[in-house]
């Protein structure tokens, strides 16, 4: 099976094109897939607890039904740092979740290692 990246740069501002990604995701690991995701820009505010038990795309679900699943599956989230710093993403938003800050060269290591990425 392939090792998959999801870049996600879109937020709550955008929640079709977020869930779609977290759904990419969770379909991914379904089918037997190790998949990451790196969240940067707005997209870091999706694992607030909030933002995950509200955010519905229009035709792609909800994003906690998909987090969850991606979660239950292995997958693994990682938050640009200077992202979330920008946002107030803190260390609290993080609590419970298979969740790491990351900086730049992380997503670098991350794209170079997979198989195959997508980005939203």
């Amino acid at each position: 099976m392939a090792k998959i990246l999801v870049h996600v740069t879109n937020g709550p501002e955008n929640p079709t094109r977020a869930t779609l990604a977290f759904l990419v995701a969770k379909t991914a690991i379904e089918e037997g897939h190790t998949v990451s995701l790196f969240l940067a820009g707005d997209a870091v505010q999706l694992l607030r607890d909030t933002v995950l038990d509200n955010l519905v795309g229009l035709g792609t679900g909800k994003l906690r039904e998909h987090f969850d699943a991606i979660v239950a599956g292995g997958g693994k989230f990682f938050l640009s740092g200077m992202s979330s710093k920008a946002r107030g993403v803190s260390d609290a938003d993080l609590q419970n979740k298979p969740a790491e800050f990351a900086m730049p060269n992380v997503l670098v290591r991350l794209a170079l290692e997979s198989d195959r990425m997508f980005t939203y």
